[in-house]
C-alpha cells in the first residue's frame, strides 16, 4: 500500500511539474515579434485632391513585412519594409477642379524602409499570456522611399524622372514621415490580428512628376527639344491636353507658342507636398523559443497518438 501511495505521489508530482514547465514559457516577456499586412493605397497630390473636391477613391495596393521590439511599458519599435503601388489620373476628377482637360496620369511602384515608434493604450511589456484582448495604438516614424513615377507613351510605360519635364530635377529617393492609428486583437497567446491606417507625409511635390501650375516657364525648352529632335518625348509627356494636339495626336507647336505656354499642369499650390495613405490588415506573431514545438507542431503530435489506421 505504501508503495502504491508513493507511486501515485510521484506520478502526480511529475504531471504537475510537466504542466508547470509547459506553462513556464508564458511567465516571461517575449520582446520580439514579426508581422505582415496588406491593403489599399491612396495617393494625394496634383492628380488627386480629396481634401478640396469630391474625387471618389482611386486605390492601388501595398504589402509590408516588419520586425517589432518591445522596449517600454507602452512602447514598441518597428522596422518595416513595404512595397507600395500608387497612381493617379485626370479623367475621373471632379469637374470643379478643371483638371480633366490636362489628360495627365502617372503610376509608381515604390519600395519603402521605415523606422516607427508605437505607443499603446494598454501595457505591452507583459508576458504573452497577459496581453490584453484588444489594444489601440498611435505611431510615428521616419523612412526612405524610392521615387520613380511613370507615364504611358505609345503604349509603353516610361520613367519620367530622367526627362525633367519641368526643368527641375528631383531625387530618386525621398524622405517619408509615417504616422497614424492602429488596433490589435489577440487571437491566441502567440498571434494578434492588426488593423492600421498610415499616412505618409513627404518633402517632395514630384511623386507624380507634376508641380508647376503651367508650362510657361519652360515651354520654350520643351518646344526646342521637340523641333530639333533632341528629345521630342519631353513635350509629348508634358502636354497631353487635346486642345494642344494636332489631328495625329502630336503636339501642335503653333498653338503652344501662340498661347505663351499657358497650358495647365499642376494645382499651383507650392506649399503642399505629395503624400499617400495605406489602410492595412495583417497578422503579428510574438516570437518564442518553443513556438514551433508548443503551437505549430503540438496538435499534430497529439493527433498522431490517437490514429489507429
Amino acid at each position: 500500500m505504501r508503495k502504491l501511495v508513493l507511486l501515485l505521489f510521484f506520478s502526480f508530482g511529475f504531471a504537475f511539474l510537466g504542466s508547470t514547465q509547459s506553462f513556464y514559457r508564458y511567465r516571461f516577456e517575449e520582446p520580439w515579434s514579426i508581422s505582415a499586412s496588406i491593403g489599399p493605397t491612396q495617393y494625394f497630390g496634383e492628380l488627386y485632391s480629396f481634401w478640396k473636391y469630391n474625387e471618389g477613391v482611386q486605390p492601388d495596393w501595398n504589402a509590408n513585412f516588419a520586425f517589432n521590439y518591445t522596449f517600454g511599458t507602452h512602447l514598441r519599435a518597428r522596422g518595416e519594409f513595404s512595397y507600395i503601388k500608387m497612381s493617379g489620373q485626370d479623367p475621373p476628377s471632379d469637374p470643379r477642379a478643371y483638371r480633366t482637360p490636362r489628360n495627365l496620369h502617372f503610376r509608381a511602384r515604390n519600395l519603402e524602409l521605415t523606422g516607427i515608434i508605437e505607443y499603446y493604450w494598454h501595457p505591452v511589456k507583459v508576458p504573452n499570456i497577459h496581453r490584453p484582448l484588444w489594444n489601440p495604438y498611435i505611431f510615428f516614424g521616419l523612412g526612405m522611399s524610392t521615387n520613380n513615377p511613370q507615364a504611358q507613351l505609345d503604349g509603353e510605360w516610361v520613367d519620367l524622372r530622367p526627362y525633367q519635364l519641368e526643368n527641375n530635377p528631383y531625387n530618386r529617393y525621398i524622405m517619408v514621415f509615417p504616422m497614424g492609428l492602429g488596433f490589435k486583437y489577440k487571437l491566441n497567446v502567440y498571434m494578434d490580428l492588426k488593423f492600421e491606417g498610415n499616412y505618409r507625409f513627404t518633402l517632395t511635390d514630384y511623386m507624380d512628376d507634376i508641380s508647376a501650375y503651367n508650362v510657361s516657364e519652360f515651354y520654350l525648352d520643351l518646344v526646342d527639344d521637340y523641333v530639333s529632335g533632341k528629345n521630342p518625348d519631353r513635350l509629348r509627356l508634358a502636354i497631353r491636353n487635346p486642345d494642344f494636339l494636332d489631328d495625329n495626336g502630336m503636339p501642335d507647336i503653333d498653338k503652344i507658342l501662340r498661347n505663351n505656354g499657358r497650358v495647365r499642369r499642376g494645382s499651383g499650390l507650392r506649399h503642399r507636398f505629395d503624400g499617400y495613405m495605406t489602410v492595412n490588415v495583417g497578422l503579428e506573431i510574438h516570437w518564442s523559443q518553443d513556438i514551433f514545438q508548443n503551437w505549430i507542431f503540438r496538435n499534430r503530435i497529439y493527433e498522431k497518438r490517437f490514429r489507429f489506421w
